[in-house]
């Protein structure tokens, strides 16, 4: 009897876990550059005090990132940017750590700081990317920066700093506390120039709204059904104290 109610309990323990991972998938839908967290389940035996498993329970456990590229939408803006292919665009934490992202959507606060929408300031070659007033800003496919100064518009542009975009192994990455990319042996990615960019577009979120839905009912009716086993369980315990009152 307990080891039905042990790996029921156990079943649905994991169940609520593994929605937890889906429904953050699904809450960053629509957010620029996502990318999904994978979810599995495994078997795990337990030991007894012989030595021998005596029953077995399941672990939900996230096994990596689905780094599959996201659909491109297309915008128009100027300091919006997509990543062609593999690659990330370079950031600073708020720990002041550098840490990387696929979210193009860049923009510019009241000192000139280039941002992306999340609030994260994108670096550089030489640190944090400062962009002063101009007519027009200007993100060549490398990367480089280049403004229209204002008032001066038949004198060409200038060209102010360069993106750092970077190429590390997805199976160094992990995802850190804010969401973002880091190495996972704390070092810093280097500046990769084969990394190029798409101006005036943005990468959308890899998660697919249909699989992520359908997951969500599966993993409910999975719950559902641990639950009736710890209710037949209870029954059946139930059942055996009346008869061994009987005897």
């Amino acid at each position: 009897m307990d080891r039905m109610l042990y790996v029921a309990m156990n079943g649905a323990k994991q169940n609520m876990l593994a929605q937890a991972i889906n429904s953050n998938n699904l809450a960053n839908i629509s957010t620029t550059g996502f990318r999904a967290d994978l979810a599995a389940a495994r078997s795990m035996p337990l030991f007894g005090g012989s030595g021998f498993p005596t029953r077995v329970y399941s672990m939900t456990e996230k096994p990596g990132i689905d780094f599959k590229q996201g659909a491109m939408s297309t915008t128009g803006r100027d300091l919006d940017i997509a990543i062609a292919g593999n690659g990330f665009i370079s950031v600073q934490a708020p720990d002041g750590s550098e840490a990387y992202t696929r979210a193009g959507d860049l923009n510019t606060d009241n000192a000139g700081v280039l941002k992306t929408g999340a609030g994260y300031v994108v670096l550089g070659e030489g640190g944090p990317i400062t962009i002063p007033e101009a007519a027009k800003i200007d993100i060549g496919k490398d990367g480089t920066i280049s403004i229209t100064q204002i008032g001066d518009a038949g004198s060409g542009s200038t060209v102010i700093d360069r993106l750092k975009l970077v190429n590390p192994d997805v199976k160094e990455l992990k995802r850190n506390e804010y969401g973002l990319f880091v190495l996972k042996n704390g070092d810093d990615a280097q500046f990769d120039e084969e990394v190029s960019v798409i101006s005036g577009t943005i990468e959308t979120s890899n998660v697919n709204a249909a699989s992520a839905l359908v997951t969500m009912i599966e993993l409910a009716r999975q719950f559902e059904m641990q639950i009736k086993m710890l209710k037949t369980a209870e029954e059946n315990n139930a059942q055996a104290t009346q008869m061994l009152k009987l005897g």
